[in-house]
């Protein structure tokens, strides 16, 4: 009996040891900033930067319609940006999903070589720079960029389309830049999909529609949910890539918290900016979890069915 307690208390020991450093280091890293950035978001600003010690509610009053006073106001323009940039991060993701979704099922049927390679492929893109491949989207969608040299070099265009420093361009290159981050989940539950459900299917007469809503979207359905978080989450918060292709005319709530925090300096409202795209993350980020959960619990029923 000692000799089981003694190898009990030494796994428990090894684990605590071996989750330690990473629970430091997350502590640290990322609870620590949150942490300041939280507190920040309700303190006053300062007149020339950085921060007054007193309470101050109207950072969030100034985004969410409680702000009425002489020097602080609301300003409905900060809900159209976060709206605005919930809507393309939205778009990205469901852009991403037409494309990456076909791919991962012929992927996934491929032989064991071809397959490997086309991962690679997939992950190629992370082997250059962001910045790079951002400029090399400049370069494409300008006026006298490729794209639209070729559309009216075979004449399907007279002259050359508007597209850089628009909505479209950023949303293009936020679908070029997450693809591989929708691609892997979507892989990963196709990879786990039982052929033999699909095939049992068919032979009980169901159609293909019919076979692909009660036995493949479920199926896939974590992969599709864990793949839209993955590209959704990076998109809402992104800054890079709508300030190289959307210049001055496409703001998405990236770009304003950089700029309150580098340009006017309010970093208390910044900060109180960011928590409210931290609060909608954790929000999908809980029904990811809650959606997991139910998928656990329904899966069996989902084999006996087929």
């Amino acid at each position: 009996m000692n000799l089981f307690r003694s190898r009990g208390q030494r796994r428990r020991a090894t684990l605590v040891g071996l989750l330690s450093v990473p629970t430091i280091f997350l502590a640290v890293f990322f609870l620590g900033p949150l942490t300041i950035m939280l507190v920040y978001s309700f303190l006053e600003p300062g007149l020339y930067g950085g921060v007054v010690w007193r309470f101050f509610d109207l950072n969030y009053g100034q985004i969410l319609g409680w702000a009425d006073t002489k020097y602080e106001r609301f300003d409905p323009v900060y809900i159209r940006i976060f709206l605005h940039s919930v809507q393309l991060a939205a778009v990205t993701v469901i852009l991403s999903l037409i494309v990456c979704y076909p791919a991962a099922f012929w992927v996934s049927r491929l032989p064991e070589t071809q397959k490997n390679l086309f991962l690679f492929l997939i992950t190629l893109p992370f082997f250059v720079s962001l910045i790079v491949r951002l400029f090399a989207w400049v370069l494409i969608l300008r006026p006298t960029g490729f794209l639209n040299q070729a559309l009216m070099g075979i004449g399907l265009i007279g002259e050359p389309l508007e597209i850089i420093y628009t909505d479209t361009a950023v949303i293009i290159a936020m679908v070029y830049v997450f693809i591989p981050f929708m691609f892997l989940p979507l892989y990963a539950s196709v990879e786990k999909l039982d052929m033999s459900l699909i095939e049992a299917s068919a032979d009980l007469g169901a159609t293909r529609f019919q076979t692909f809503r009660r036995i493949v979207l479920p199926m896939t359905l974590p992969g599709i949910v864990g793949g839209s978080i993955i590209v959704f989450i990076p998109s809402l918060g992104n800054f890079i890539v709508p300030s190289l292709l959307g210049g001055a005319k496409v703001v998405m709530i990236g770009n304003l918290i950089e700029q309150q925090f580098l340009s006017a300096r309010n970093w208390p409202f910044g900060s109180a900016l960011a928590m409210m795209v931290m609060a909608a993350i954790l929000l999908l980020l809980l029904y990811y979890v809650r959606l997991a959960s139910r998928e656990a619990e329904t899966a069996p029923a989902v084999k006996e069915a087929a």
